[in-house]
Parts: structure tokens; sequence; C-alpha cells
């Protein structure tokens, strides 16, 4: 407990800060004013920080002095799962958490006046991922699409599909390229988050990296110790499989495809499947229409004739956005819930923290001329409804509105 200073300091909000700012303990010091030890202190509970110290610490992280005062939420029900574990990223993958851990604040905060949609999901209750089998995977991405009435043929949103089974997404830059995004299981919501890097303007690299955090959400759920290395291989390779079996489903996409595979051909199925090139080529190997040497005969001639990081149509795809948090921002704005002004300051942090993991326009909280009216309130049929969920494929209500005050404690 600590023995001076404001009442109420939350040393774990310190411990966030530090890891979503990539600040050390000796450089925040620097920028508030005080020693690295009396940072020290502060991060252990041994001590508090004055007003002054206080209102110093919040102008340099970027938050309200109030929010170190705030109850950080619970730690996810399942481990995030990183797409990179190495040990050299180690502090971006610290960053990345927290900004994961962010947006869950921000969502909760808002679901004090909406309801999301009811997540809709396949459950699978796997503990060793030894015994999660390729035909398992299959049945689990059928599944998916079976939930949220996809058919099987080419999904034309993602994003809107799995905002729709209430997957709170957000996509932001990041400025670390080696991960493309991670995902878990709020402990506060019970409700699954993925964070996705937007560094790469990439529509159909994002679109596969949504389904493999998808694939993590599903599939990993109750894994346990994901970060062992022959253990994240694994996970890793799985997901990627969820991803084409979710993206390319075997029985409808094994029909369009012509022998020989050609990259002529492959670039026709990228654009009309969404998918790229490489990787339908892993599809077509795991559905064994392409045998292994098949494959590398084909990844060699696509590296020959496009190089290695890049095909040709990658920039005429633009990237699937989130539309929940802000629809859900705009709605309750527009209503005259919320002034655009107390959203910021009710979260705790910066307007452009918001603005970023929200996916709000450039300048949102500057004006309220940027707010788009993309929805409209939904009002009950009678005191108890409001439990609806939102459909992943209209442009009507996308998130049910609860006519309702916000909770007080």
């Amino acid at each position: 407990m600590a023995r001076n200073g404001i009442q109420g300091f939350e040393a774990a909000r310190l411990s966030q800060a530090l890891a979503a700012r990539r600040l050390s303990q000796v450089q925040l010091a620097s920028l508030v004013g005080v020693s690295p030890a009396t940072i020290s202190k502060w991060r252990s509970g041994q001590q508090a920080p004055e007003a002054d110290a206080l209102e110093r610490l919040a102008t340099v992280v970027n938050v309200t002095p109030e929010w170190f005062t705030r109850k950080p939420p619970p730690p996810a029900v399942s481990p995030p799962l990183f797409r990179s574990n190495a040990s050299a990223h180690v502090a971006a993958r610290a960053m990345l958490e927290q900004r994961l851990l962010w947006g869950q604040e921000l969502a909760a905060a808002l679901e004090e006046y909406v309801d999301y949609p009811d997540v809709l999901l396949p459950f699978r209750e796997h503990r060793n991922p030894e015994e999660i089998t390729a035909e398992e995977i299959e049945r689990a991405a059928c599944e998916c699409r079976d939930m949220w009435g996809l058919g099987r043929t080419a999904v034309p949103d993602l994003a809107l599909a799995v905002e729709g089974a209430g997957v709170i997404l957000l996509r932001e830059e990041t400025g670390i390229a080696q991960i493309e995004g991670l995902s878990a299981w709020s402990g506060a919501m019970s409700r699954p988050f993925i964070l996705l890097s937007a560094d790469k303007d990439n529509g159909y690299r994002s679109r596969f990296d949504l389904a493999h955090e998808l694939g993590h959400l599903i599939l990993h759920k109750h894994i346990t110790d994901p970060s062992d290395r022959d253990r994240h291989k694994l996970l890793e390779k799985q997901a990627h499989y969820f991803s084409g079996a979710l993206l390319l489903p075997a029985e409808t996409f094994a029909s369009e495809i012509r022998m020989p595979v050609t990259l002529d051909d492959l670039l026709l199925l990228k654009r009309r499947w969404g998918v790229s090139v490489g990787a339908i080529v892993m599809r077509l190997r795991a559905l064994s229409i392409l045998s292994e040497e098949g494959a590398q005969v084909l990844f060699k001639r696509r590296s020959a004739r496009w190089g290695a990081k890049s095909e040709p149509f990658d920039g005429d795809r633009p990237p699937e956005q989130p539309r929940l948090l802000r629809r859900t921002l705009d709605l309750l704005i527009e209503s005259g819930v919320l002034t655009l002004e107390s959203i910021p300051r009710q979260i705790g942090l910066s307007a452009l923290d918001v603005q970023m993991l929200a996916g709000l326009p450039d300048g949102y909280f500057e004006g309220k001329d940027n707010v788009v009216q993309m929805a409209t309130l939904r009002q009950p049929t009678e005191p108890s409804a409001g439990n609806g969920s939102g459909g992943s494929g209209g442009s009507g209500t996308v998130v049910p509105f609860r006519l309702s005050r916000p909770k007080r404690a």
C-alpha cells in the first residue's frame, strides 16, 4: 500500500502506460522530472505520486490523471496469441497487449449504453493442440460459415461478418511490421477481441490475418502455455490452416480448380476469393490437389516472376475496416447520449488513442462535422427488449441500442 501521495493510485496502470508507450522507467523518469527510483516505487506500489507529479505523469503518457486511479480490467481468459514469438519482440508484444486491453476498456465503457451483438462462434474446448486434427479444423471453419449464414461462396467482407458475430475488432498502425495481429478472450466482457496491424495496406493479407486470429479464438481458447516454442509453432500452423479453410471452403473452391494449375489461373482466383496466390497454393496443398513438390514448383515460379514479397493486384483491394465501435460512438453522439468532447474524458485516454482504437477518421474529436451518421437507433418494443444481435450483412442498425441510463457503481 502506498505510504504517501494521492489516494487510490493503481500501480498496475503505470506498468500499462510504460508498455503502451514503449518507455523505460529511466526515460519516463526523465520526462516526468523525478528519479528512476521514484518511478520504481510508484510501479511497485510502495509510494504514490503527489498531485503535481501525477499531473506531469499523465501529461507525459497522454492520459487523464484520474485514469491512474481506476481499477485495471481483469486479465484475459486466454493469453494473447501473437504471430511472432521471437524474443526480440518482447517490448513490441507488451505494447500491443496493452493496446488490446485499452480497446477492451473502450468497448466496456460503451457497453454501458448499448448491447453488442451476441457472440456467435463455434465452441471448442481443446486443451492439447496435438488433439486438433486437420479434419477438426475443416469442421470448425464450416460450422463458422453455417452459424453466420455465409454459405460456401467467397466472403464479401470478413470484418463485417466477424463483428456481426460479436467479436470486437481493432485495426491500427502499430509500427511493428513483424507482428500482423493478436487476439484474446476478454475476462471482463466474456467476449473475443482481435487487433490487426494496419501498417501494410494489403487487403488480401489483412483478410487472411483476420481469419488466422479467428482460428486462434475458436481453436485455442483453452490452450495453456501458448508461448512454448514448439507449441507456438503448432498453434500458428493450425490457425493458418483454419484461415485457408474458412476463406476457401473445400467443396466449392476445389471445383473451380483447373489442372494443371498455372499462376495466371491463380491470379483470377485471387481476385474472386480475396486470398493471395501464396495462400491459395497452400490451400491446394492442404486439399491434396497439389503435391508437396507441385506446390514448391509454383512457389518458385511465383518468386521468379513477381518476387518474394508482393503479387499483382495487391493494391486493388483495400483492407476491410472495423465498424462496430465507430458506429457505436456515432449512435451515442447523434442520439445525444454522449457529447463529442466527453468521450475521451470518460474513457480516460487521449482523443488520439480513442480515435485510433475505434477506427475513427482523423480529427473526429475536433468537431461534430466529422461524425458520420451510419445507422439509426432501434427503439425496443418492450422494456425487456435489448439483447438482439447485429447482423453481419446489412447497413442498418449494427448495434442494438439499449435505452437505459449508464450503470452506476
